[in-house]
């Protein structure tokens, strides 16, 4: 086995390992919430920060992590991530009351930040021009951990103990590491500069934790009780926008924005995500108001992780070979008719007869577009730069997601009461009988704000991602961990943790663990 060869199967193996142990702890939590709350107390409001806490920290430092793998080396930057989420879970097992878990929760998700961006830069870089084919295999390795982690968990907490979903990442973390540093290449060079944009990475941490939490809680406690913490976040984002064209080095550089096809594939990353955080967080819910268990809601969503196992490297091999733009449009086409199939769903039948075809043409959607939008998301930035590109991508898809649930569930909220709905919340099962009406006509509107996001990312891709494989062009400066390298084809955020697994009905009241690597 060459070094070459060597270097790209063990990173490949390192960070879908490594990403699959972010994924699927913002899902088998809360799995373990009761548990939790015996032991511990949690309460309702101390079983959502258990989830938010770990959401917030992530979310916010998806940049930063980023930022600091071009800075530091994009290798070491996710050995250490990893060990700060080891270190971290560690500590969720050992904790003895709710407000060390909560921070220990947040720990976790500032390792996460670091291994899931650094994680598809690596593979940008370090399997260049086959990059589309190598997010496709991380996808597929991603996609069996999303399958088989969650009966797992359930399987720990119920036999064993809730501790146990935490402990069992340590000896999987130090698994990781080691892939991670037999991947290391002989002719690796270091980083050129060390330096991190301090007030650039406070000022995203702030802005994006604040806004988050603002979009994420305004459904719960309206907007008057989140409208300073969005003002917040707004200012702190505006000010990012300002110290960035006044930074030598700011923490997202210009030259990195004004790359063609960059801004094109994070809009269309933004509209298609934006339509799958809905679809993920509404569908399994008003499932469940129909009458179907949280199981069966949660099941219904075990096909599209089974067409990405199967099919996302072919997929990912064809936009390396002719570029993203007819994958990607035609998955934003297919995730816009999946939704639109729904439209006649009313009870229980129409949930099986025509939900099943809704997720059969989901499933092959996601399939065909997961690899290449992520792809052409990180082509257009140069080697010494595929970090922060990869941190702005998930930034963008997890704020889609975000910005779709508050904006189309506030929607939906206002269509229910006007058709004479008078429950808290649209989709509770216990009103279907008198509200049934009402709430349909309000998914109704769900389901059509979700094809139009899905068809706008479809018409921006269409029109606006490059159609065609990139010419190799000369090789950037060298990052640590890897060789020089030429940019890779097309890019966007692998599967999102968050929008990949549904919620039950117990944690649908908010979006709290939003992953999409």
């Amino acid at each position: 086995m060459t070094s070459a060869v060597r270097a790209r199967r063990f990173t490949l193996l390192a960070t879908g390992l490594g990403s699959a142990l972010a994924f699927l702890d913002a899902t088998v939590v809360i799995v373990a919430l009761p548990r939790m709350d015996v032991d511990l107390g949690l309460g309702l409001t101390g079983q959502q920060w258990v989830v938010l806490g770990y959401a917030l920290a992530l979310s916010a430092l998806l940049l930063v992590g980023g930022a600091a793998g071009d800075r530091f080396g994009l290798r070491r930057t996710f050995g250490a991530g990893v060990v700060v989420f080891a270190v971290a879970s560690l500590a969720c097992a050992v904790a003895p009351e709710s407000g060390l878990l909560v921070a220990a929760r947040a720990f976790q998700g500032v390792g996460a930040a670091a291994l899931t961006t650094t994680s598809l830069a690596l593979l940008r870089v370090v399997w260049a021009e086959d990059a589309g084919r190598a997010i496709g295999l991380w996808t597929s390795l991603t996609a069996v951990a999303t399958v088989a982690g969650p009966p797992l968990g359930g399987v720990l907490v119920e036999y064993v103990s809730w501790r146990w979903i935490f402990i069992i990442n340590v000896p999987l973390a130090v698994v990781v590491v080691a892939l991670a540093a037999a991947g290391r290449a002989e002719d690796e060079r270091q980083p050129a500069d060390g330096r991190l944009d301090i007030v650039g990475s406070l000022l995203a941490a702030v802005g994006l934790a604040c806004l988050t939490f603002a979009l994420v809680e305004v459904r719960q406690r309206g907007p008057g009780a989140v409208l300073a913490v969005g003002a917040v976040g707004i200012a702190a984002l505006g000010g990012l926008a300002v110290w960035t064209l006044r930074s030598r080095d700011p923490l997202v550089p210009p030259r990195l924005l004004r790359r063609p096809g960059l801004a094109a594939a994070n809009a269309a990353t933004l509209a298609i995500y934006a339509a799958l955080g809905a679809t993920f967080f509404f569908v399994p819910v008003y499932l469940q108001f129909l009458g179907l268990s949280p199981m069966l809601a949660s099941l219904v969503f075990v096909p599209p992780s089974i067409a990405l196992i199967l099919l996302a490297p072919r997929f990912g091999r064809y936009a390396d070979r002719n570029g993203p733009r007819r994958p990607v449009t035609a998955g934003a086409l297919g995730i816009a008719a999946s939704a639109l199939l729904l439209l006649p769903v009313d009870d229980r039948t129409g949930a099986w007869a025509w939900g099943g075809l809704s997720v059969a043409v989901l499933s092959l959607s996601l399939a065909v577009l997961v690899a290449p939008i992520t792809a052409a998301a990180l082509s257009p930035a140069p080697g010494d730069l595929a970090g922060i590109a990869s941190g702005l991508n998930q930034t963008v898809a997890r704020v889609g997601g975000v910005l779709s649930v508050a904006g189309i569930g506030a929607l939906a909220g206002w269509v229910y009461e006007a058709q004479g709905g008078e429950a808290a919340a649209p989709f509770e099962p216990a009103t279907f009988d008198a509200f049934a009406g009402p709430a349909s006509d309000a998914f109704r509107v769900t389901i059509v704000g979700i094809a139009l996001l899905a068809i706008l990312g479809a018409a921006i891709s269409g029109t606006k991602v490059a159609g065609t494989a990139p010419e190799a062009p000369v090789a950037p400066a060298g990052l640590e961990g890897e060789p020089a390298v030429s940019p890779c084809p097309p890019a966007g955020p692998g599967a999102d943790p968050a929008y990949r697994s549904a919620p039950s009905r117990r944690s649908s009241s908010t979006l709290r663990s939003s992953p999409p690597a």
